[in-house]
């Protein structure tokens, strides 16, 4: 990271983000971990591949508010800060609509998102695909890594190579749990 990126970085508050955030302490993912660290960790992925754009950070410390806890008064976003409406619309983006199904709400960022959506959904993902290696439905685990490769494989080799790279690997490497358990004979789907 150049002078000029820890510049900006240090000029982001992300703190009232966090604070927002922790109404998803305790709840559980079916992936793996907790939603609140799940946040966090996505925020990470970001930085890791030198994303510091202040609204995409902030977006990703709240990413999943808003579909997992129904009753969370938006209201509250909207007044954080001078980004918090641009924060919001990113976060609305990349929040599945009620009644909307799996493949429409990819599909839909796909076709139509911003570019931040699509970064801020393969950095989801990428968490997401660490967290499996801690799932034991295995066959959850397929389907997410189905999903994965359909959509969210061609999204990342779109928004960032080093990205697809490592999402790819993480496929892989799931795909491997899968079949060393298949091989023990223990388990069927």
């Amino acid at each position: 990271m150049n002078t000029e990126q820890t510049d900006q970085l240090s000029g982001t508050r992300l703190a009232p983000y966090i604070q927002v955030a922790t109404c998803l302490i305790g709840k559980s993912r079916e992936g793996g971990g907790n939603m609140f660290r799940h946040q966090l960790d996505t925020m990470s992925i970001l930085i890791d591949y030198k994303y510091i754009d202040s609204v995409l950070l902030k977006a990703s410390l709240i990413h999943d508010v808003l579909e997992d806890i129904p009753e969370f008064n938006h209201n509250l976003l909207l007044s954080i800060d001078i980004e918090s409406h641009a924060v919001y619309n990113l976060v609305l983006e990349v929040t599945r609509r009620h009644g909307e199904k799996k493949p429409d709400f990819l599909t839909r960022i796909i076709e139509t998102g911003s570019q931040k959506a699509k970064i801020l959904k393969v950095a989801d993902r990428i968490s997401n695909m660490i967290s499996l290696g801690f799932v034991n439905n295995l066959e959850f685990v397929e389907r997410y890594i189905n999903e994965t490769e359909k959509y969210l494989l061609p999204l990342a080799k779109e928004v960032n190579y080093n990205m697809h790279i490592e999402l790819n690997d993480l496929v892989n490497s799931r795909r491997k749990y899968l079949a060393d358990y298949r091989n023990l004979g223990n388990i069927t789907l």
